[in-house]
């Protein structure tokens, strides 16, 4: 069986819901989830003022401990992606078949982490001229899966979001 591990970012401004419904899910479903920081702090805070405190910064991952990375939405992927860490994790991750979750504003870092080419994928609709300009098919729909890339749009699209994650790592 893969790796019961889930690694979870998180950065200032990360969106309350996208972040702490895939937590919540993922640890009712049996997962160790681990809480990666960008590493300048022990603890973010949500855009409602929610903390998040952090168990490894993404300096300190092993990718090979991992079964997937999800990547909440908000303001922090603009932060997440200039992090050369968190930009290593998605790549690694991609590159060795694993399951890469991005909603809503995440798909920020799958586009600077150079693995979104060629793939079907949504996000919320301020970001699809970024996806479709580094080479993304955009899909307006509540998920989209291609291949390991498991991509959302918002909030409401949560439930159909965490569904495929599970689905893909069972």
């Amino acid at each position: 069986m893969a790796a019961k591990k889930i690694a979870l970012f998180v950065e200032d401004n990360y969106n309350d819901l996208e972040f702490w419904y895939p937590y919540y899910r993922m640890l009712e479903e049996g997962y160790e989830v681990a809480v990666i920081g960008t590493g300048n702090r022990e603890q973010f805070t949500s855009k409602m003022g929610l903390p998040a405190k952090v168990n490894l910064s993404s300096s300190q991952v092993n990718t090979a401990e991992f079964a997937a990375v999800i990547i909440p939405g908000g303001y922090a992927p603009d932060k997440m992606r200039i992090d050369q860490d968190m930009l290593r994790i998605v790549r690694e991750m991609n590159d060795s078949g694993k399951v890469v979750a991005a909603i809503c504003h995440a798909g920020w870092v799958l586009v600077s982490a150079g693995v979104i080419k060629g793939k079907k994928a949504t996000a919320c609709k301020m970001i699809k001229d970024d996806l479709v300009n580094a080479g993304a098919e955009y899909v307006d729909q509540e998920v989209v899966v291609d291949g390991n890339i498991i991509t959302s749009r918002v909030p409401d699209d949560l439930p159909a979001f965490c569904r495929e994650i599970l689905k893909k790592l069972k």
